[in-house]
């Protein structure tokens, strides 16, 4: 699995003019799942996310985790985190599961942070075009591969 994730003051996510999950402070993050993942990529992934210290604490230091500072999270599907752009100017997408697959994958990470204790989870919807907008606190934007994860 990979993540990009956003520190976000607010994040909405819209389909066909709709908003489907709306957030304030924690994180938006892109999840892009790849044929082989699994649920123990997922939870590895959601571990790293949950620990994550990139919150400022009373001291301006980025010293504080999601669940200090009582943090929302924000989870939209993103198949193209896993394109391979190395030859021609056309990505592949054979990395990307298939939907069949993805799709259980991707409820199942986000049940891992209500499991975990987030009080605010919120959706995109799966394979849908959706339209992202947010207010990047920081910025602060990170690139995470459950892959390389101990």
């Amino acid at each position: 699995m990979k993540a990009i994730i956003q520190r976000v003051s607010e994040c909405t996510v819209t389909v066909d003019g709709k908003i489907t999950g709306e957030i304030g402070n924690g994180f938006l993050i892109l999840l892009g799942v790849e044929k082989d993942d699994d649920e123990k990529q997922a939870d590895k992934l959601c571990d790293k996310i949950y620990g994550l210290r990139v919150f400022t604490d009373e001291n301006d230091k980025m010293n504080l985790s999601l669940s200090d500072i009582d943090g929302s999270v924000l989870v939209v599907s993103n198949f193209t985190l896993c394109a391979n752009c190395r030859k021609g100017r056309r990505p592949s997408f054979d990395a990307a599961a298939r939907p069949e697959k993805a799709e259980p994958l991707y409820e199942y990470f986000c049940r891992r942070f209500q499991e975990k204790g987030i009080q605010r989870v919120e959706k995109g919807i799966f394979g849908a075009d959706m339209k992202v907008k947010l207010l990047n606190d920081g910025p602060v934007t990170l690139i995470i591969d459950s892959r390389e994860l101990a």
